[in-house]
């Protein structure tokens, strides 16, 4: 015969490792406000309170006590199920679902009162926890065969195990027989669904910020686009509208001997054709990407005295949306340079093959400390890379200073 003091111990540890796996789920829910979460604490509530309605019986054998023994039973197998299935389908609260809860107390009362049968009322709430515990283990069976994850497989383990241990329960367990090997073996399962769940939350939480970053990326992606179409959009009007319109006014003062007036109007429309160059280079759609990179390195030459070396093939072929972000990074890398390095030179090389292109810029300058503040530019500069698939590194080059390097595929896909 077992020492019912132990046997009292051993329930109330079982039935606080219970709770501590309650108290798991209710934070989870308070942080993620997840249904599921709460009935998963709710489920394992019931589960201790089961404990304590049979300890309460096997000390008195009152048989009000089988009774809430058998429909907490009943109630926490049922919102373990339900946890599951809302977990895996996200399966909605139904009203009808309250006749399953309604059921469970009476079929308890009907069996202990009115069957009069201890052995009946057992072997229902064996049979009844079967049923269930295996039925959760078949829905984890089913998210880990549709999903590989490692929560859902240790989580399906777990309770195909407990639906196996709840059958020695005739056997092993009648009238408290076995109990200190039943707590045992409850308590290694609970604390292997609470593993189960924890990886199962950090899976899922991973899988979420990875589908998220994913929707990022292709909405910088489509930003990206849309801002170039906008900056063509916006050339085209200056070079077509206002260009057009400026060099006539300064065709008619020319005509007029009016130079002065016709000075500042050549001016104003050459920093009309700079900044329609700067919002969509030409230069690309005409002569191709060397011509407009070394017309860039040129005019970028010109307007800070710096002297800018370019090493590219004669000519390049390459998709549309791969040629201007090689552009891009090389205009943007070369005035990080003259904001942000303080150097006398500069070298810009472009190098292809079949499978990705390379530009590389560098500078003699103060070095990364100086030129890698994170500012709009280099984050830009970034996002248009990674956008195209490309991989973007930043260190220190062979002069001493900044050294940029974006790899881009040739294919445009990451």
């Amino acid at each position: 015969m077992n020492d019912p003091v132990v046997d009292y111990v051993a329930l109330g540890f079982q039935a606080l490792c219970t709770l501590a796996l309650a108290g798991v789920h209710l934070g989870l829910w308070r942080a993620q406000r997840r249904g599921y979460h709460l009935s998963w604490s709710l489920a394992w509530t019931f589960y201790a309170l089961r404990l304590g309605a049979i300890s309460m019986f096997l000390a008195t054998r009152h048989e009000v006590w089988l009774f809430a023994h058998q429909t907490v039973t009943g109630w926490a197998a049922l919102l373990l199920l339900y946890a599951a299935l809302q977990f895996n389908s996200n399966l909605l609260w139904r009203p009808a679902y309250a006749l399953l809860g309604i059921a469970t107390p009476i079929w308890a009362a009907f069996a202990i009162w009115g069957i009069r049968n201890y052995a009946i009322a057992g072997a229902s709430s064996t049979v009844l926890l079967f049923t269930v515990t295996i039925w959760t283990a078949a829905v984890f069976w089913s998210r880990e065969r549709h999903h590989h994850s490692t929560g859902s497989q240790i989580l399906a383990w777990a309770f195909t195990l407990w639906s196996l241990h709840h059958l020695d329960y005739p056997l092993l367990r009648s009238q408290g027989a076995g109990l200190l090997y039943g707590v045992f073996a409850d308590v290694a399962l609970i604390v292997l669904v609470a593993v189960g769940v924890l990886v199962l939350v950090l899976g899922e939480g991973r899988r979420m910020l990875e589908q998220r970053t994913a929707e990022l990326e292709q909405l910088t992606r489509l930003l990206l686009r849309a801002q170039e179409e906008e900056r063509r959009r916006i050339a085209r009007e200056l070079h077509d509208e206002a260009g057009q319109a400026l060099t006539a006014l300064k065709i008619e003062l020319d005509l007029d001997g009016r130079t002065d007036a016709s000075a500042l109007a050549a001016r104003a429309l050459a920093q009309v054709r700079d900044l329609s160059n700067l919002l969509r280079p030409q230069a690309i759609d005409d002569l191709g990407l060397v011509a407009a990179l070394r017309g860039m390195a040129e005019d970028f030459a010109t307007r800070t005295q710096l002297g800018v070396e370019v090493a590219a093939p004669e000519s390049v072929s390459c998709p549309p949306e791969i040629a201007m972000t090689i552009y891009r990074v090389g205009q943007e890398a070369l005035t990080n340079v003259a904001r942000h390095a303080g150097a006398k030179r500069a070298w810009l090389t472009l190098e292809f093959d079949d499978r990705e292109a390379r530009i590389v810029v560098e500078d003699d300058g103060r070095g990364p400390d100086a030129a890698m503040k994170p500012h709009l530019g280099l984050l830009g500069m970034h996002e248009r890379v990674v956008g195209v698939g490309g991989r973007l590194w930043l260190g220190r080059g062979s002069a001493g200073g900044l050294r940029v390097e974006a790899t881009l595929p040739m294919g445009g896909s990451a």
